[in-house]
Parts: C-alpha cells; sequence; structure tokens
C-alpha cells in the first residue's frame, strides 16, 4: 500500500542531502554533453528518445524534485500532484514551471501539456483513470519512465533502494544528455549514504541492534507505519537498527495501536507531513496520539522521548532520502544507540 509521503532533538546535521541544490542552481548552463537518441530499460521496458527531451512532465513531487536537481527546469512543460511544499534549494528553478495538476494528472491534463517525455515515481500514475497507461501514451510517441524503486522485481536481484534511486539519476541524464551532472549526484548521494552506514558498525548487533517503529501517519485515529518494502526498512539497516515491522510485506501497512505497544520501540521515528495538512500528518499530532493512548504512552521511548521527527515526504523514496537518512544515523548517536 503507497501512501503519499525535524529532528526533534536539536541535530547539527552534517550529512546534508549529498549533491542536491547544485545543479538546481544552475540549471541554465547545460551540460556540454551529447545532444544524441538515448535508450535506458525502465521497469522493464524499453525507453528510447531521437534526442533530450525538451518538454518533460513530472507527475509527482520525487520526480519533479530529481529534474530539478538536475538541472532540467528548462526542459520540463510542467509538474503534478506535490505533496508538500517544494523546499527552498528548488524554488527558484521550479517556479519558471507550470503545474498542470494540483493533485494526480489526468490524461487530458497531461495531453494539454503537450509534453515529449514523462516521468513518474510509480506506475500507478500510469493508469486509464489518471495519465494514461504507458502502452497509450507510447502510441502517442511519448515515452514514459518510471523509478526503477517501484519495480525492484525487474532490477539485477540484491539492488538496494539507495541503489535503485541512483541508477535513475543515470538513467534520466542519459535520457537527457547530463550523464556527468546526474553521476555526480549518484556518487554524492552514494558517499552520504556510506558516511550514514559509519554508525552501522559502531552500533550493538545481533538481539540487542535496537529497534525502531516509523510512524509515517494517522488517518483515522490508525497508525501507519513503514513495512518490509518501504525505504526505511533499508534506512534501518544503513544506520544499524531494525524496522520493528520488518515482517510485513508492505511499504505502510496501516497496523493498531496495540501492535506497536507490543513491539516495544527502542525509539520511534515520526514522519512529519504537516505540509500536507490532512488530519494526523502534523509531528504534534503524531505525538498526542502516542501519549494520549492508554497502552502506547507507558512505552519506553515515549515515556523517555525517544522520538526522532524527520520530514516525512523524505522517508518514501526521492532525491532528498538520503537527508532523512543522515537525520536517522545522527539521531541514533543522540539517543546512545551507537557507542
Amino acid at each position: 500500500m503507497r501512501h503519499p509521503a525535524r529532528l526533534g532533538i536539536a541535530l547539527a546535521v552534517t550529512l546534508a542531502t549529498a549533491g542536491c541544490s547544485t545543479a538546481a542552481r544552475d540549471g541554465s548552463r547545460a551540460d556540454a554533453e551529447s545532444a544524441t537518441a538515448a535508450s535506458v530499460t525502465s521497469c522493464g521496458r524499453q525507453v528510447s528518445v531521437a534526442g533530450p527531451p525538451k518538454r518533460a512532465v513530472a507527475l509527482d513531487q520525487a520526480s519533479t524534485e530529481t529534474l530539478l536537481e538536475l538541472g532540467l527546469q528548462d526542459r520540463m512543460a510542467g509538474t503534478a500532484n506535490l505533496k508538500t511544499k517544494i523546499p527552498a534549494q528548488y524554488e527558484a528553478a521550479y517556479a519558471g514551471v507550470p503545474v498542470i495538476a494540483p493533485k494526480i494528472a489526468t490524461g487530458e491534463q497531461l495531453r494539454a501539456a503537450g509534453p515529449d517525455f514523462v516521468v513518474a515515481g510509480s506506475a500507478d500514475l500510469f493508469t486509464k483513470d489518471r495519465a494514461g497507461t504507458r502502452e497509450e501514451l507510447a502510441a502517442l510517441k511519448v515515452p514514459t519512465f518510471v523509478s526503477a524503486v517501484d519495480c525492484p522485481q525487474r532490477n539485477p536481484a540484491g539492488s538496494t533502494p539507495f541503489e535503485l534511486l541512483f541508477s535513475d539519476y543515470e538513467n534520466l541524464g542519459k535520457v537527457f544528455g547530463v550523464r556527468e551532472r546526474a553521476g555526480k549526484l549518484a556518487a554524492g548521494q552514494r558517499a552520504a549514504v556510506a558516511k550514514a552506514g559509519e554508525s552501522a558498525a559502531k552500533a550493538p548487533r545481533g538481539k540487542e541492534r535496537p529497534t525502531v517503529v516509523y510512524l509515517y501517519s494517522v488517518f483515522n485515529g490508525m497508525p501507519y507505519v513503514a513495512g518490509r518494502s518501504g525505504l526505511p526498512s533499508e534506512m534501518s539497516r544503513i544506520i544499524g537498527a531494525k524496522n520493528a515491522f520488518d515482517d510485513v510485506n508492505e511499504d505502510w501497512p496501516e497496523v493498531s495501536w496495540e501492535e506497536v505497544a507490543e513491539r516495544d520501540p527502542d525509539f520511534i521515528v515520526i514522519g512529519d507531513l504537516s505540509e500536507r495538512g490532512r488530519p494526523g500528518d502534523s509531528a504534534s499530532e503524531k505525538r498526542a496520539a502516542m501519549t494520549g493512548h492508554p497502552v502506547v504512552s507507558k512505552l519506553a521511548a515515549v515515556r523517555e522521548n525517544k522520538i526522532l521527527e524527520v520530514p516525512g515526504i523524505e522517508l518514501d523514496p526521492s532525491v532528498r532520502s538520503v537527508h532523512a537518512l543522515g537525520m536517522l544515523a545522527e539521531g541514533m548517536k543522540d539517543l546512545g544507540h551507537v557507542r
């Protein structure tokens, strides 16, 4: 089940989003690379372009920010379905990109933008009742690209979610003729992941490994947490923790508060989605839900405020996810889980 994606303790986070914002600020300086045809594989489909796209449309926030990070705002004919505000480092670049739909784009809205390339973070945006199927768009000579993170089974076995993200950057670099820029972004974020991974070597192992519950949203009073197939499980592995709901094979399953209490995590990560504005989205509402629950409020993690807050959108795969990873690594240290 997919759901729309500050550290509560003051952290001097040295691991910012590696590679972020430079390309967005310098977007007008195109890489001096060949504007030739390119072909890549995207979620099992061969995607070919005769030359770098000039009217790309991004169907979600993750795709939008990836294209902005690669400095491609001048080649964007539209964006849609933003869950939160665009962060400061992308504001100037984003200002000139048309918003074709405030929420999920329909086929009519997409076609009206006249795209020559369409990018999405997940395949479920390419359906008949949304932007249209990939087959329908291919028949209109419009290539489509879906993040590799959305189809891990179609990628080399053992590929981590972060490596799949980095392959997205590199493949988009080929398509748009900005290979060097994409390569630098991928290299910078690989280094950020490696830095965050230094925590794992200093954290307890085996049965002593700290457990964590990721509280993404509270809807109708029920908690949605990170399951095994979501990015937080990989983040946990990198920093030396264990996702307490690793036995649930979903991205963001709905569970009960009693199940959260049964897992009795060593610490809790709250995804702050205040900007999305739905009931239960803010970090303060999630804290109130936990402290007000007769059972969860008794957990040591709640009583002792072993709670970290990160931007909720960064817990879903995106160009900003390494920022949340860095916050988690620093938070593990502050909570005493790293020797």
